[in-house]
């Protein structure tokens, strides 16, 4: 291939687009700052154009998966499979995180007294946070009316709208067979309507990182050093080493999937936010042989409940601020911390910020260490949000493609040919699953 047709083909490639929209906005925070600040409109118009349209391509997957599968014993084998995966994993990554932050004491010899923070800068994040209980959570699921559902602003509510709709079609046996094939039209449409925003992916990234970098000043990017690189090469490590283990079990290539992703890698990079690529994981898991019912219910209840970036981030930032303001952790208090977490971390969407709020409703929920500290930490919450949403994205690929080969729901030759590991084989007999993910 010549060169110019190279530099074409490169040019015409998301991923390129994105990083070069990346680095203008880098360089435009640096160089203008007021300018950079000004910017921040057109990143939050992209990350608006993507919730428009990702409740919309929910309901189409769930229902169009579901009600075609006909079973509905095996739904909730799939769903319970999920949450199984979900939990465990999401404990390991709590459990890394209190490691490795307790081994490297990023916040040790800060001798910080929370009562000289200005706490004004958090006054927002702390009104929006608050002590909820299960009850609460569980009922805040069930939307005030069934279109409501796709007006709210988290995922499970049109989840559960969802399934509901599609359990319903299932049970009209052959008369629901025109509304399945209704929905999977319009799910053509909205997966259009997915591709037409993406087009403008480039300029919304500009916005976001031009807006970070401009507000806070490049030197945002040297404070707090010691724990960013902590927090990075934890984030690093979880991937590589745990979720790549895992990737390895179900005959993936770690480092292939990561190619196959990497428009939304780095999209997810410059706008801090995984909900921004939840269409294109979809119709990308899709593509890569998953099974739709399976990708429909696993992806957007990975949103909630299967964030292992945002445990990482939770646990390090709560150890974290407790050294910095020498308040004492045991590891009784520790573990307890753990069990808030599980339940807190639950509550963070894939959007831009809200793992902020979430660290101030566990630090109101343990009661231990100062909330007003975490002042300590917003100038650099985004440079965190970048690794912890690289995390979560990865994590969400990884169990969709696990509970897929557990149900035997993958088209096993084109998931080979897309991100096989070399040595990895289907399972023996088709329709069963497998016993072990490496098998």
């Amino acid at each position: 291939m010549s060169g110019p047709r190279r530099i074409r083909r490169l040019a015409g490639q998301l991923w390129f687009q994105v990083l070069v929209g990346t680095a203008a906005g880098i360089a435009l925070g640096i160089l203008w700052p007021a300018a950079g600040a000004r910017m921040r409109p057109l990143g939050d118009a992209f990350i608006a154009l993507v919730r428009m349209i990702v409740a919309p391509v929910i309901f189409c997957t769930v229902v169009h998966g579901i009600a075609g599968m006909r079973d509905m014993r095996r739904v909730g084998r799939v769903a319970v499979k999920a949450l199984v995966y979900f939990e465990a994993v999401t404990t390991l990554a709590l459990i890394v995180a209190l490691l490795a932050v307790n081994l490297a004491h990023p916040g040790a010899g800060m001798h910080v007294d929370p009562r000289a923070l200005d706490v004004r800068a958090v006054g927002d994040y702390a009104a929006r946070a608050h002590h909820e209980s299960v009850a609460d959570y569980l009922l805040g699921v069930i939307p005030q009316t069934f279109f409501g559902a796709f007006t709210h602003p988290d995922v499970l509510p049109v989840l559960f709208v969802s399934i509901l709709f599609a359990i319903a079609v299932s049970l009209m046996g052959e008369r629901g067979r025109p509304i399945v094939g209704l929905v999977g039209l319009l799910s053509e449409v909205f997966f259009r309507i997915v591709g037409f925003i993406m087009g403008i992916a480039p300029l919304g990234a500009f916005g976001a990182i031009a807006f970070t970098v401009g507000r806070f000043g490049a030197g945002s990017l040297l404070a707090l050093a010691k724990l960013l690189a902590e927090f990075y090469l934890v984030s690093l490590a979880f991937v590589f080493l745990v979720l790549g283990a895992i990737a390895y079990r179900a005959g993936v290539s770690l480092l292939r999937l990561l190619g196959y992703i990497r428009d939304e890698i780095v999209i997810v990079a410059a706008t801090t936010s995984t909900e921004t690529v939840l269409p294109r994981l979809i119709e990308k898991l899709r593509t890569l042989g998953c099974e739709e019912s399976v990708v429909g219910l696993v992806v957007p209840t990975g949103y909630s409940f299967n964030l292992d970036g945002t445990c990482l981030y939770l646990a390090t930032a709560v150890v974290f601020l407790a050294q910095a303001t020498d308040t004492h952790l045991t590891l009784a208090q520790q573990l307890g911390l753990t069990a808030v977490l599980l339940l807190t971390s639950k509550g963070a969407a894939g959007v831009a910020g809200a793992a902020f709020v979430v660290l101030a409703a566990t630090l109101s929920s343990v009661g231990t260490v100062p909330v007003a500290s975490i002042a300590l930490i917003l100038g650099i919450h985004r440079l965190m949000a970048e690794a912890l949403t690289f995390v979560n994205l990865v994590g969400n690929a990884v169990a969709t493609i696990v509970v897929a080969r557990w149900e035997n729901a993958v088209d096993y030759p084109r998931l080979h040919a897309l991100v096989g590991r070399s040595g990895a084989r289907a399972p023996e007999r088709a329709g069963r699953a497998p016993a072990a993910l490496g098998e």
